[in-house]
């Protein structure tokens, strides 16, 4: 993203100082970007126990606030949302000081930055928010600061996937997650008169289903509609109630929580050692 905040010697305000554990998660959001819910969960937990911090699971959003109170005279933060594409929440570090892909102009060139403008305008004028890479290549043969060779685009496109901007899935790309979380009131804004929001989690929804209803036309992320109909045999538009003609996809749980909810598991089923001791007294006896 081409922003690399100072952790050392942050200017002096009233909040909360950083601690070495804070700095570490930080410097982890710096590196990655975006961490799904569960690994931010398993970094404050270790970020605290690497350097003896009081660690408590239930106080992620507390101890980020402690970084976001420091990180606020930079205009940077650690935001967090939802993915439209799996419905899993996400910590970004996004930069609050602009609002639209000039952001982007110190680590992209005009023409790269047109390409990107263009794919943002084929991925919210689709139906189901993604633009093909045919598409795109034959945007860059339309720019108006110069154009790109089809090469070119290629590795232009590459980047904005590497950088987090996009992301890709056999040969379409849609608006990443990180993306949509930094710049959602500039999309607001810029497309006001063609994005809407989800019916259910009320963020911008481009990977989404649309209620056929021509007076009704609500849109649910897909993740949305996976945990909205669960379990319901006669699935009706939560607006107009007429009858919701889409597949309902099987709600999605990535691995790291299923591994957790394993762990977990386990753990609760695991046998006392005292219980076990009392049983073994009681059967002698």
């Amino acid at each position: 993203m081409g922003i690399t905040p100072v952790i050392q010697g942050f200017p002096c305000t009233m909040a909360r100082p950083l601690g070495e554990s804070h700095k570490r998660f930080l410097q982890t959001m710096m590196v990655n970007g975006i961490i799904d819910g569960a690994k931010a969960r398993a970094l404050h937990r270790h970020c605290c126990e690497t350097h003896g911090a009081h660690y408590a699971h239930d106080k992620l959003d507390e101890f980020i606030e402690v970084i976001n109170a420091q990180l606020q005279p930079m205009f940077m933060q650690i935001r967090k949302g939802i993915s439209e594409e799996d419905g899993l929440q996400y910590h970004a570090l996004v930069n609050m000081a602009e609002t639209d892909v000039t952001r982007m102009s110190t680590d992209y060139a005009d023409n790269e930055l047109e390409l990107f403008r263009k794919t943002m305008d084929l991925i919210v004028d689709s139906d189901n928010g993604t633009a093909s890479s045919t598409d795109i290549l034959n945007c860059a043969d339309s720019l108006q600061t110069k154009k790109l060779k089809k090469r070119e685009t290629e590795h232009v496109l590459n980047r904005l996937v590497q950088d987090k901007w996009l992301n890709e899935k056999n040969g379409d790309y849609s608006l990443s997650t990180r993306c949509i979380m930094e710049m959602e009131q500039y999309i607001r804004m810029l497309y006001q008169d063609q994005v809407k929001v989800c019916h259910i989690c009320h963020n911008v929804a481009l990977q989404c289903q649309m209620c056929e209803n021509p007076t009704c036309g609500i849109k649910i992320h897909t993740p949305c509609v996976a945990r909205y109909f669960k379990g319901r045999t006669d699935p009706r538009c939560p607006a107009c109630e007429d009858f919701w003609p889409h597949e309902i996809p099987d709600v999605y749980r990535s691995p790291s929580s299923q591994s957790e909810t394993q762990s977990a598991a386990k753990e609760n089923t695991a046998p006392n050692p005292r219980s076990t001791a009392q049983t073994r007294r009681t059967r002698r006896s």
